[in-house]
């Protein structure tokens, strides 16, 4: 991938160093690093949507969104946060895209790998919250849920912003907060946190926010990094 240091061969690059020395994951980045859960993964992302909305919402549905509103093109660059299945990086593989997908869990990227074993899909074992990649690689950030696991939010939204080009998507699909008790154990438990769309415009800065969908907690956000030609190059996308 222009621009990035990634392998295929991601095997070789699952070490510790994904993640600093002393800083803690939450408990369900750490449920993430079972080959279990791994398994598993995928089943549950295919009806996650339909049960948190208490609509039909299947995986067809939510690329179909997604593709509406972000437009991916071929020959565009994409880094897929907690690319977990693999499931984002397929989608926008599939437009012709090329996609860095990363995770910090080995079993994740594992399972990915065998689902999208596509050409134009590299994998790699990163901490999204600190990645080292170079500023403005990529023309489009993707981040699932990811959002609501990573112990430092605030973090992975600078980062990502830093990585975007000016004219660049972040696309974000997560839960939001609700001040109701089931979510207030699940962020004691699990170390979840549930963002307020009202306050990432603060964590996003140079930023704006394009589109914003709501159903119940399930949110979809599309932001474009501001640039002198945004506002057309974001048409001609449409």
């Amino acid at each position: 991938m222009e621009g990035v240091a990634a392998s295929r061969h991601f095997e070789e690059s699952l070490n510790s160093a994904a993640l600093p020395a002393g800083r803690a994951r939450t408990a369900a980045q750490l449920s993430n690093l079972s080959a279990l859960t791994a398994a598993g993964y995928m089943s549950w992302r295919a009806r996650s949507l339909s049960l948190l909305t208490g609509t039909a919402f299947p995986l067809s549905r939510e690329a179909a969104l997604f593709r509406a509103l972000c437009c991916p093109q071929a020959g565009e660059q994409w880094l897929d946060v907690g690319t977990s299945g693999g499931w984002y990086a397929g989608v926008l593989a599939a437009e012709g895209a090329r996609v860095l997908a990363c995770d910090l869990s080995p079993a994740m990227l594992k399972v990915a790998g065998r689902r999208e074993h596509h050409p134009n899909i590299d994998y790699a074992l990163l901490n999204a919250e600190d990645t080292g990649l170079p500023a403005e690689s990529f023309d489009g950030v993707s981040i699932g849920a990811t959002l609501n696991e990573t112990a430092r939010p605030a973090a992975m939204l600078r980062e990502s912003a830093r990585l975007l080009r000016p004219g660049g998507q972040l696309w974000l699909m997560y839960l939001a907060r609700n001040g109701g008790p089931g979510q207030a154990l699940l962020s004691a438990l699990g170390g979840l946190n549930f963002p307020d769309p009202a306050e990432l415009t603060a964590r996003l800065p140079g930023l704006e926010r394009r589109d914003l969908l709501r159903t119940r907690e399930v949110v979809f956000e599309r932001w474009v990094k501001a640039s002198s030609n945004s506002g057309a190059a974001d048409s001609e996308r449409k």
